[in-house]
């Protein structure tokens, strides 16, 4: 998949990948929606991004850990 609303600079956040190059991590949101709080929220707080951010987001999150080995404790 190509990610259009997601952008890596190694200039800007220490080149954590983030939204449409805004000071946004993916991880934030992706981390807001794991907490339980709402895309309408999401939005609201942040009113920069788009619904189709919020859901490339999480395509890109879950392409991020396919097939990968993931440390789990013990």
């Amino acid at each position: 998949m190509i990610y259009s609303r997601i952008t890596v600079d190694p200039e800007q956040m220490g080149g954590v990948p983030c939204i449409r190059g805004l000071r946004i991590p993916v991880a934030t949101i992706v981390g807001l929606l794991a907490e339980g709080v709402s895309e309408k929220k999401i939005l609201d707080d942040y009113p920069d991004i788009e619904p189709e951010d919020i859901r490339e987001a999480l395509h890109f999150a879950a392409e991020s850990v396919r097939e990968k080995q993931v440390p789990m404790p013990v």
